[in-house]
């Protein structure tokens, strides 16, 4: 309840900039392998993938429209994942919700099916999050492997502390607008 003037405040900007649709979904695996539909504000030009192709995100995307580096910076895209938690498909604190190709930074740019990534299935042990080691801590153009170390890490130390811990660092970062840095964030 507390987020929904944001809710409101993004869907707003997302429409006066380009009336293309608010949101934005994508497949993604969770606890187990199960499937389910990930939802965020979308933060880059319409039909971008049709147009671009699946890519990471880098610095200084040119698919990402002006109110979408607002939002990506301060985490408001994801607000609209408070549904998948709700509904039981990620938490709040989490290894990130991987796509079932994923694109490797500095790849090639083809999808890699994630049961092809070592340690996939460790990660597939809990449930995705909307935060995590991996997104507080890991900067942000690392290679998969080494991001999957931090999942892996936050999975054996797992605690209410630790979670604790990563959402207070989140809520600064977001305050901040640092989610997008390319260093450390905080």
């Amino acid at each position: 309840m507390i987020s929904l003037p944001f809710w409101f405040i993004a869907a707003l900007a997302i429409k006066m900039e380009d009336s293309g649709p608010i949101f934005y979904s994508q497949e993604r695996v969770g606890q187990g392998g199960m499937r389910f539909r990930s939802w965020k504000f979308r933060s880059m030009i319409v039909e971008s993938d049709e147009q671009f192709g699946p890519l990471q995100a880098g610095a200084d995307d040119p698919r990402i429209t002006r109110v979408g580096r607002l939002l990506r910076a301060t985490a408001m895209d994801e607000l609209p994942q408070l549904w998948n938690i709700f509904c039981g498909d990620m938490s709040f604190v989490g290894p990130r919700a991987l796509l079932p190709g994923e694109i490797e930074v500095g790849g090639s740019g083809e999808p890699v099916p994630v049961e092809k990534i070592p340690d996939y299935m460790e990660r597939l042990q809990i449930r995705p999050g909307l935060t995590g080691l991996a997104q507080v801590y890991a900067p942000r153009d690392i290679p998969r492997p080494q991001k999957f170390r931090y999942d892996l890490f936050y999975i054996k130390k797992q605690s209410f502390l630790l979670d604790l811990k990563l959402i207070g660092l989140s809520v600064w970062i977001s305050l901040r607008g640092k989610w997008e840095y390319r260093g450390h964030k905080f």
